[in-house]
This record gives structure tokens, sequence and C-alpha cells, in this order.
């Protein structure tokens, strides 16, 4: 009998450590891939971008997008640190502005950062690309 009750509890666990590991933010970097980082919090929603298969940019015409943000005057923002993809930018002082549909990354946003810009997503405002 206790045999029965002690595996009862344990098939009634499982599903929720199973839950937990599956949740998390999901990380994108430049070569098309992703990654989860339980360690950034649990909830986030992964927004699914439209990408070349031979790991191409997450924007359909970059030359065509770089034309539109520098036609917006958006601000560079200073930023010290190294810049990289994954990089978290911070909340206050950075305009963050939506991506257009017709530009293929819907869901995210885009800024100037030391005067390039970058796509971040908008609940991290983690950078994952930067358009050169």
């Amino acid at each position: 009998m206790m045999k029965k009750l002690a595996f009862a509890a344990v098939l009634a666990v499982l599903p929720v450590t199973a839950f937990a590991q599956s949740s998390g933010v999901v990380v994108r970097d430049p070569t098309g891939g992703s990654t989860r980082d339980p360690a950034l919090g649990v909830g986030t929603v992964e927004v699914p971008l439209t990408r070349d298969p031979a790991g191409g940019t997450m924007v359909d015409d970059t030359p065509r997008f770089r034309t539109y943000v520098m036609e917006q005057h958006l601000p560079s923002y200073s930023y010290a640190p190294p810049m990289a993809v994954g990089t978290v930018l911070p909340d206050d002082g950075v305009v963050y502005r939506e991506v257009p549909v017709e530009y293929g990354a819907q869901g995210y946003r885009y800024t100037v950062v030391n005067g390039r810009t970058v796509l971040v997503e908008p609940g991290t405002r983690r950078i994952v690309q930067i358009i050169n």
C-alpha cells in the first residue's frame, strides 16, 4: 500500500517539474537559433520570427529598414559596455519603437544605440540583432 501511495505522489509531482523546465525566456542568436535562459524569468512569451534558413537577418530588407530608421530621426542612445547580441538595454532613457509589419520582424522593437540600429525583445529589452 505504501509503495502505491509513494508512486502516486511521484507521478503527481512530475508534470510540475516538467512544466518548470519548459518555461523561460528564449534568447535568439544571430544565426537564427534560440536558447532557453531560465535564469531570466518565467512566463515570457516567445514571438515567432520569419528568418532566412541560412541564418539571414530578421528584417526582410535590411538596407531599406536602415533607411527607414534614419528617416525617423530616432536619437542614438550612448551605451558604454560592449554591445552584442544578448545585451539587455536599460528601460529608462532609451526610445523603443515597433518594427513596421512590412519589414517582417513583428512583435519586436528597434532603437539606435551608439549609432547602430538594433532589434530588441520588447519584454526583456534584450538585443536580438544588430543591423550593420
